[in-house]
């Protein structure tokens, strides 16, 4: 029976839109790209495998013409379509409105090759049965330009990675990858951990003060700061480069410490008046609705979602009809979607939160996706988040996208903002001003319904800060005044939404292929993640220190930015897509081509790219990429240059890696052993490790030991090191778990070291001890007395936080210090992390609070263990006789493109 056949990408897209069209149409899945350039040697054609450029799958010598193959996954699925195709009476290609989709779109027209019949370019940016039947009735022709843009894109790809990527197999390592914006942003976080290496603390002191208005103001309390002593405005953070020193021209005072405290008790009697008063007006206006990227940022800040986690969320949105497509660089509104986003103000918030007129956000950033749309609720009416039945991410990121699209049609917030100075005379005659800004928001307009999230910390839109009603000359009292010391901090690491932004404003890349490549650099070993925070390997230094040297306009960003805009114009229409291929390739001018510059390579040396210098040249201290991961060479006592080597930790980021650092890794190198003596008991040697989790004692068994034996182990108590631990202490840790004795009941009780710190056990009661030692000196006696106590259940009374800290960079909330059953932690209210060995009250820093809370995050909540029941289905073989066939290589015509673009 006679059809009309509908192709899209994914199996749930078809099911969704196979629903809208009804009978007469049948959709079918391509279950993503059809065809590519062959991934394998196995798969590349006979025929072109005697070419030079055969490896290449791409003629360079002819146009750049690339030999696309059908993979083995795709087989059964062309053959299903052309199946389907023979009694189909039109074909739709309904694949997605961009460069990715207008290309997929292009191979299933090339490969099935249907005859006879329409050939129509069915386009949709929503899933929704008025869109979906909107495109069926205005169908459009292909876009050719875009598929020689997309083609131009994966071609240059395929040059950049198969030639690049052999040097770095030779020279760096074996299984490397090299990608064109790949590549680049690996550099892009190698460069920011080399600004944090030669970074330099600065410290700087100033005076923090709390002034008294007086009885007359309701809030008579408030704080300022120090801002300039005899005119002279007192140092900042910014005033200081990153060597630690104050930039040329930088005029102000640098106070220390002893001259701020000095000035702090020079002004305990003095007097202070409002010396000027300044208010204007505060105005701040929505945001625009989501693009890829901004999505991706603020998943990230709010939700704690990586890029690619984003992506998958948000393309189940998209192919369930609740979001509109969410790869687009656009920020505009469709009419009904603003009239729609208009009509959920006036209902949820009033008449009073809308504005007269539409918003309209009409700006598109450069290398914008073909997309014609913001990213927003689907359909001409918005469901709100409650109503619409999802749960976990998808209902987290629908929520996101939906109240950003609501703000984006509200009014302005507004209110006012205040700066005062207030001035007094100290004891030793200096003039000092102090200074406090203040907001108060007195129409939260938008904000009512979305606040962006903010990266390092900073001041969110709708913070407010009161200060009293003050005029100048008004008289002020100093409730308190102290000395606050402060250091500069070095440049933050990349996090997956700062690197997204980075690129974007670099106009690096494609903003709908950042998840990917993000995953990809850290997939590869190039980048890692601790907590949020993105951290080089050393395996990445070498990488690009080799492509600087031998690649440096392909890893320039620059270059990167400028290929886009050859891309863009390629999809334009206005540049020749072989002319451009040709130039990358083999140069033109003063231009050197890629295939010049690998060829002409000559010697590199492996080992002096693997090399970096710890604490200096005059160290002799190396930290080199071995093919097991990175190590330090140094010299010994003998004087032999590299006598000494120490494993590095996997997790230690480089700008820690200290000559101090290295130092104590050649005291104690992770599996180096420190031989304590023998068990008087066992009789076993008896030895001390540094191990992947910390320093530990272990029994050495004998080489005839059976294999299941296992050596008892016991990790050194906070107050034991590598450098003093004697076999008496081991011997003690070794005990442990020790049996304390029997309780009436007859129950055994056991002293334990456990990941939460010391305690008691008896059968299924568990005690916490307050100390390790207590381990090896508690009493039957004293574990009674414990156990006689009633078992605290459920929450103590909140004790008051130990520190104070900010908010949290992802979740917004205040982060303090705690002390609790198990040790101090830190806490946003909704996640606990507990302070590490290193870490103490005093030195915790919110930079790493977030990182352990991060880190605590991304384990999620605790996972509950259920019993799995399996049932097996019998299942019948089939045997399919499989017909041989001959492999063949499609090679692209210009004939056949023209004949696409004619249907």
């Amino acid at each position: 029976m006679a059809h009309k056949l509908v192709i899209v990408e994914s199996p749930a897209k078809a099911q969704k839109i196979g629903g809208y069209l009804g009978q007469g149409y049948v959709v079918e899945s391509s279950v993503g790209h059809i065809r590519d350039l062959p991934q394998s040697a196995a798969d590349t054609p006979a025929k072109i495998k005697d070419k030079p450029w055969g490896r290449l799958a791409v003629d360079v010598d002819h146009g750049f013409e690339p030999y696309y193959v059908v993979p083995k996954r795709s087989k059964d699925q062309v053959k299903k379509l052309k199946s389907l195709l023979k009694d189909a009476d039109e074909l739709f290609l309904a694949t997605d409105e961009d460069r990715e989709g207008e290309a997929i779109a292009w191979h299933l027209l090339d490969e099935l090759k249907p005859k006879g019949i329409p050939v129509r370019r069915m386009v949709f940016h929503e899933i929704t049965e008025p869109a979906i039947l909107a495109a069926a009735e205005n169908p459009r022709d292909l876009d050719m330009d875009l598929v020689e843009a997309q083609e131009a894109r994966r071609i240059l790809d395929r040059l950049y990675g198969y030639e690049v990527s052999p040097v770095l197999w030779k020279k760096v390592m074996s299984g490397l990858s090299a990608g064109r914006v790949q590549s680049v942003a690996t550099r892009l976080v190698v460069d920011r951990e080399r600004e944090r290496m030669k970074f330099r603390v600065a410290s700087y002191w100033d005076l923090e003060g709390t002034f008294d208005a007086g009885s007359k103001h309701e809030q008579r309390m408030f704080p300022a700061k120090l801002h300039s002593v005899d005119d002279v405005r007192v140092a900042r953070g910014s005033d200081f480069g990153q060597d630690g020193v104050l930039k040329d021209g930088a005029k102000v005072v640098h106070l220390d410490r002893t001259r701020a405290e000095a000035l702090a008790g020079a002004l305990q009697e003095s007097t202070f008046e409002v010396r000027s008063v300044e208010s204007k007006p505060y105005r701040r206006s929505p945001y625009a609705p989501f693009r890829t990227t901004t999505l991706q940022q603020e998943a990230s800040r709010k939700l704690g979602m990586s890029a690619s986690v984003t992506m998958s969320v948000a393309q189940r949105l998209y192919e369930n009809g609740f979001i509109t497509y969410m790869r687009t660089d656009s920020s505009t509104l469709s009419g009904a979607a603003i009239d729609a986003a208009r009509s959920q103000v006036r209902e949820l918030y009033g008449a009073e939160y809308l504005p007269d007129a539409p918003r309209t956000y009409a700006g598109k950033v450069k290398n914008a996706q073909e997309a014609h749309e913001a990213i927003r609720p689907a359909g001409d009416t918005f469901r709100t988040p409650g109503q619409t039945g999802l749960s976990g991410e998808q209902f987290r990121l629908y929520e996101l996208i939906w109240m950003r699209t609501v703000a984006s049609q509200m009014k302005d917030a507004t209110g006012q903002s205040v700066s005062v100075r207030i001035g007094g005379t100290a004891a030793t005659g200096e003039d000092v001003v102090f200074s406090a800004s203040g907001r108060t928001i007195t129409f939260h307009g938008f904000l009512k319904a979305y606040v962006e999230g903010t990266d390092d910390g900073g001041q969110k839109d709708d913070a407010e800060t009161r200060l009293p009603v003050l005029e100048r000359g008004d008289a002020l009292s100093a409730a308190s005044l102290s000395a606050a010391g402060h250091e500069t901090k070095p440049p933050s690491r990349y996090t997956e939404a700062t690197l997204v932004k980075e690129l974007e404003e670099r106009e690096i890349g494609r903003p709908s292929t950042y998840a990917s490549i993000i995953k990809t650099i850290v997939d590869r070993g190039y980048v890692y993640k601790k907590g949020n925070a993105l951290v080089p390997a050393w395996l990445a230094f070498s990488v690009i220190r080799l492509m600087e040297e031998h690649f440096p306009r392909q890893i320039s960003y620059e270059f990167t930015a400028q290929m886009e805009d050859v891309l863009d114009e390629i999809a334009a229409g206005r540049r020749d897509r072989a002319t451009e291929l040709a130039e990358f390739y083999f140069g033109s001018g003063d231009v050197e081509g890629l295939k010049t510059l690998v060829d002409g390579l000559g010697d590199i040396d492996a080992r002096e790219l693997a090399t970096f210098p710890v604490g200096g040249p005059d160290s002799g201290i190396h930290l080199r990429v071995g093919r097991y991961g990175p190590y330090l060479e140094g010299p010994d006592d003998e004087g032999n240059p590299t006598g000494k080597r120490a494993n590095v930790p996997d997790d230690l980021p480089p700008d820690e890696l200290t000559l101090e650092k290295a130092t104590e890794l050649f005291a104690n190198p992770a599996g180096e052993e420190i031989q304590l003596g023998r068990h008087p008991e066992t009789g076993l040697e008896v030895v001390a490790k540094n191990g992947r989790y910390g320093p530990y004692v272990t029994e050495v068994l004998p080489e005839d030991a059976p294999k299941n034996a296992k050596p008892r182990t016991g990790s050194l108590f906070k107050s034991m090191s590598l450098d003093t631990v004697s076999l008496e202490d081991a011997v003690k840790l070794l005990s442990l778990p020790r049996v304390v004795g029997v309780a009436e009941d007859g129950e055994e009780i056991t002293a334990q070291n456990g990941r939460y710190g010391p305690y008691l056990k008896k059968g299924t009661d568990s005690r916490s001890l307050t100390s390790e030692e207590q381990l090896l000196t508690i009493t039957l006696d004293e574990a009674l007395k414990i156990y006689a106590q009633p078992k605290q259940r459920g929450r103590a009374a909140a004790a008051p936080p130990l520190k104070e800290l900010g908010n949290d960079p992802v979740s917004g909330q205040p982060v303090v210090v705690k002390s609790g059953r198990f040790g101090e932690y830190v806490t946003d209210g909704e996640y606990n992390a507990t302070l590490r060995k290193d870490d103490t009250v005093e030195s915790i820093t919110l930079e790493r609070a977030a990182e352990l809370l991060a880190e605590r995050r991304e384990r999620g909540p605790a996972k509950k263990t259920a019993k799995k029941t399996t049932k097996k289905a019998a299942a019948k073989k089939t045997t399919t006789k499989k017909a041989a066939a001959k492999k063949t290589a499609t090679k692209k015509t210009a004939a056949k493109k023209a004949a696409a673009k004619k249907a």
